[in-house]
């Protein structure tokens, strides 16, 4: 049994969420510098050339897709990374349930994202940065989501999401810090001042992790895990409708991530961010975004709540389609903002209205997904399924960088719509395929609870 904080959720739950918010600060802090620091710095002439590796990688990639401008070299290598961290949450979530344990791979990827962090102060250890914060995520994110979800009992929905919603308000407030004091470090004092005290950040972040380590649900040993992996027929069923389910919010995400890549640029050069009392960091636009996610949660709880008394409380497929409406909406104000201002620039409510859907957005859908992973996977798999999850964010990851590419060649406006189309076409799958995959998966559990019961009885009467 875990200590509990209050009546509500384990003393657990607060010390990840603490760990998380100082790991976002790190992470977002970082991602809202870089793509201006390439497109501005790193990536010009007389720069460019003091990155080890740069050449080969910028020939392997024009190579395959043909010449590259700085910026779409930029937005490119952007894509990528933004892709590759939620890849590689697969492998440690594989390390964690076949090898090492949750907690030890968590504390490696602390460790990683740290010295990738320091490494990003020098240009000529940019890639090796990127590559070292891949890795580093890998371990961690998939993971500490599956400590959250360990620490309730399997059949309290209700409370486990409200728990993943408490754990997702961590991410946002360090999402909220992150960019708004490294965008300002990096604006007076540097890029690399920036880059730096992400990397402080991240050691803040595994003294916390260690200080809440007796609070954890305790590990299953790794021999029993290993030896309960065989899957059954119907625990494989359930996971490729799980599958099915992520594979239908992938287009949903790829608009978030649009506008943390071409958004940037775009918010750079055309939105009037002059004010009376100076000019605005555009990295400040992705504390906007999380901010919104922070105060989207009491007005999202209470209105499910609301709706949970009359018996209509949405499940977790309408939480999720929200999220892709609100998603669309931020791409629509930016694409009616772009064509209002015609040769002009756009005035700075357009790109913090659009934070502000899009921050709402993410917290409907996202902490949704992943309580709905937890809940319906199977035990033995837990975790490299909650790093499933992780891939939706890789796939449009890696999608938004190949959309980018057509950032300089389209109208403003006419982007920003097209990318609006990809969440609303995830909310139309959803809409049409909810009944079939909610049918299946409450017919798996009701079928998996009537076995437990069985056994029980079994073991009482032996």
């Amino acid at each position: 049994m875990t200590a509990t904080a209050s009546p509500g959720h384990p003393r657990g739950l607060y010390y990840l969420a603490l760990t998380e918010i100082w790991e976002r600060f790190s992470f977002y802090g970082m991602r809202a510098l870089l793509v201006l620091y390439m497109v501005q710095q790193l990536l010009l002439p007389g720069r460019i050339e003091n990155v080890a590796g740069m050449a080969v990688y910028r020939s392997a990639l024009e190579s395959v897709l043909g010449p590259m401008s700085t910026q779409v070299l930029a937005t490119q290598t952007f894509g990528f990374y933004a892709g590759l961290v939620y890849l590689t949450p697969l492998i440690g979530g594989w390390m964690a349930d076949r090898w090492i344990g949750v907690r030890k791979t968590v504390m490696s990827g602390i460790a990683l994202m740290t010295a990738g962090h320091i490494a990003m102060v020098f240009d000529a250890s940019f890639l090796l940065a990127l590559l070292l914060l891949i890795l580093g995520s890998g371990c961690l994110k998939g993971n500490i989501a599956a400590q959250v979800g360990h620490l309730y009992p399997e059949h309290e929905e209700a409370r486990r999401s409200h728990g993943f919603t408490i754990f997702s308000t961590g991410i946002n407030i360090g999402a909220v810090l992150g960019p708004l004091v490294c965008g300002l470090i990096a604006q007076v004092y540097g890029w690399h001042a920036g880059f730096g005290l992400a990397g402080g950040m991240m050691i803040v972040a595994a003294l916390v992790y260690l200080a809440g380590l007796r609070h954890f649900t305790p590990e299953q040993p790794i021999a029993e895990k290993a030896a309960r992996a065989r899957l059954t027929r119907d625990e494989w069923r359930i996971t490729w409708l799980v599958i099915g389910v992520l594979l239908l919010s992938t287009l949903q995400f790829l608009a978030y991530d649009q506008l943390a890549n071409s958004g940037m640029i775009w918010m750079d050069s055309h939105a009037d961010l002059d004010t009376r009392f100076g000019t605005v960091p555009v990295a400040w636009f992705v504390s906007i975004d999380a901010m919104s996610s922070i105060l989207s949660v009491p007005l999202l709880l209470w209105f499910y709540n609301r709706q949970a008394a009359k018996g209509r409380e949405p499940d977790d497929f309408g939480k999720i389609m929200l999220g892709g409406v609100l998603l669309a909406s931020a791409n629509i104000v930016l694409a009616i903002g772009d064509w209002a201002a015609g040769d002009g620039k756009a005035p700075i409510i357009v790109p913090v209205f659009a934070a502000i859907c899009s921050g709402a957005g993410f917290i409907a859908a996202w902490p949704t997904m992943l309580a709905l992973v937890s809940r319906r996977a199977p035990a033995s798999i837990n975790a490299v399924m909650m790093a499933g999850v992780y891939l939706t964010a890789f796939a449009s990851g890696i999608a938004s960088g190949f959309v980018s590419r057509l950032y300089e060649v389209m109208d403003g406006s006419q982007f920003w719509l097209l990318n609006a189309c990809f969440p609303l076409a995830g909310v139309l799958a959803l809409l049409v395929t909810r009944r079939w995959f909610k049918s299946r998966m409450d017919a798996h559990e009701a079928h998996t609870a009537q076995q437990a019961g069985a056994h029980g009885e079994v073991e009482v009467q032996q």
